[in-house]
Parts: C-alpha cells; structure tokens; sequence
C-alpha cells in the first residue's frame, strides 16, 4: 500500500484522536467571533494508518507528543525542516521489525567482501540510471556512461562512480549553465536536489527500518557523523529518478529559483513515482520496500543481487 506524504509549511497544531492525525488552524479553536460551521473548515483529520511521511516545515507549528508517538509505531518518518525550508532533521522508529535482534546481527556480521560486492552493484545501477537521464535530456549517446558501469569492480577501488558523476553534471546541464557544479549550497537547481534528495532518503530510511536493518551501518559510506550511511547507499541507484523529476521542472519552470509552497506540493508527489524493479512496476515508496527486503536476503545469503530499480 503506498502511503501518503504530508507537508506542513504554515501555522498547525497537530495532535492525535482515535488513531487519527488532527490537524488545526492556530486561533480558531478559541476565536470566539468564528462560527462553528467555519471552526470545523479549519480542522482536518487524516488516518495515521495511511501516512509515511510527514514533513515539518514552519516554526510555529506545534505537535504534540502522543501523535508523535503513534506516527513513529506505524513507521512514519517525521522530517524538520530549518530556515531555508531545506530538511535538516530525520526521526524514525526505533522497533518496527519483529526479528530486529536477529537482523541487527546479520548485518553486522556481513563480509567485507559481500559489502563490495553490494556496492559494486549499487554503483552500476546508479551511473546507468544516470546515463539514461542524461541521453533524455540531452538528445545524444553517452556510451562512456554505459562502458563505465561495465568496468565497476568489488568495492569500486577505481572510484568510478565519481569519474561517472563529474561528466553526468558536467553535460547535464551544458545547454542552460555551461558551469554547472552540483553542490548543496550551490546555484539553483541545488536546492530543488537537496529537497528532493532529502524526500528520497526518508523514503529508503524508513524502508531499511521497516525490514528490520540499521539506517546507520552503511555497505560503503562510513561518515562517523551520519546517522544515515546505509540510506545514502541504498538510495544512490534512486537518485536518478529525483534528478530526473527535478528536470522536468525547472526546465518547465525556468523562472522559478527558490523553494515555494507549489514546489513543495509537487514534490510531495516524489514517493509516487514509476519505478521498475525486477520487471514490475510499482511506486516508488513501494519500490524502496522491495529493494530494502532484497538488500536483508543478501545480507542472509539468501540471494547473491539486491533488487534495485532501471529506468526504462
């Protein structure tokens, strides 16, 4: 079932009754000049059941801790955002998996030489997927993007994977910013990636936390400072779909720079996406459950290929 992302970028008190997220406008509650009828335009009741994502993005917005509580028992990711409107804080479930202990310890104990192998694969998948971006936006061939997904080996010791996205921006963009370089607090369209990026790692956070596994201990990145190191490995292959979602608009919307609340509704839509894992089609919050179980299975020796999405 896919759930549903929310986005508060105004004012809200937001609270729990019956298993249902309340939302309501601040002042009208006890506003003693608003008639009833108009009161209850202003309050809204969403299922807690149906929600994935919930995103925080105002300062004066007020939630209590008992929703907070049943949002995290249903395996909501609950994002902050700061001042720029840009995600800076991530809150998910600590117990969502009833053999949690169990795959805690099997993902601790991988191999070094499964973990390369896993990120061998990642990096394939992700420089394709970006070699099919850049060929729709372009109009031509890129086949050094193709040959060097071939050439990937155990653990990418030859860090291909960032020769791939130097020449990805680099051409990516050769038409409308001749010096494109993709940074977080560079020009836009930076900070629509960061946005969308900071959706999509929610997304295979709580993925990777609903199968059972530690957002933390990553298969390559390692940062002692990021919580989130095996998200940001798992969602390499995804990114591309982000990218190519970001494309479609700013090149559609060209005047626009900063992030508003109709850029925000728009991307709300990023969980929703088309995405093709292992020939199915399915959205993409859905797609991120079956790449995170398969991940598990390798970690298992169940299987030997996580199931990562290709674009078509």
């Amino acid at each position: 079932m896919i759930k549903r992302t929310l986005c508060f970028s105004n004012p809200a008190y937001l609270s729990l009754q019956n298993n249902q997220l309340v939302i309501k406008l601040p002042g009208a509650e006890n506003n003693k000049t608003f008639p009833e009828v108009l009161k209850e335009k202003y309050k809204t009741t969403v299922p807690i059941e149906d929600i994935g994502v919930v995103v925080l993005d105002d300062k004066r917005i007020t939630i209590t801790q008992g929703l907070l509580e049943k949002l995290l028992e249903n395996n909501c990711a609950v994002i902050t955002c700061d001042s720029s409107h840009l995600p800076v804080g991530l809150m998910l479930p600590l117990c969502s998996n009833t053999t949690q202990n169990e795959r805690f310890r099997t993902q601790i104990d991988a191999s070094l030489p499964l973990k390369k192998q896993l990120w061998q694969q990642t990096v394939r998948q992700k420089i394709i997927n970006q070699a099919f971006v850049l060929e729709k936006y372009s109009n031509e061939e890129h086949k050094c993007m193709r040959i060097w997904a071939n050439e990937v080996r155990s653990g990418d010791p030859d860090n291909i994977e960032a020769r791939a996205a130097a020449y990805y921006w680099k051409n990516l963009f050769k038409n409308t910013h001749e010096n494109f370089v993709r940074d977080r607090e560079g020009i836009p369209p930076n900070n629509f990636l960061n946005y969308g990026y900071a959706i999509l790692r929610a997304i295979i956070a709580r993925a990777l936390v609903c199968s059972g596994m530690l957002p933390t201990l990553g298969i390559h990145h390692h940062n002692r400072y990021n919580a989130y190191c095996l998200a940001d490995d798992i969602m390499e292959p995804y990114r591309a779909y982000v990218d190519d979602f970001v494309l479609d608009f700013y090149f559609a919307n060209p005047e626009k720079t900063e992030i508003d609340k109709d850029f925000k509704i728009r991307f709300l839509s990023i969980p929703t996406l088309d995405v093709v894992v292992d020939g199915k089609r399915s959205p993409l919050m859905v797609a991120a459950s079956t790449t995170t179980a398969s991940l598990y299975k390798c970690f298992c020796g169940e299987i030997r290929k996580i199931s990562y999405p290709e674009m078509l």
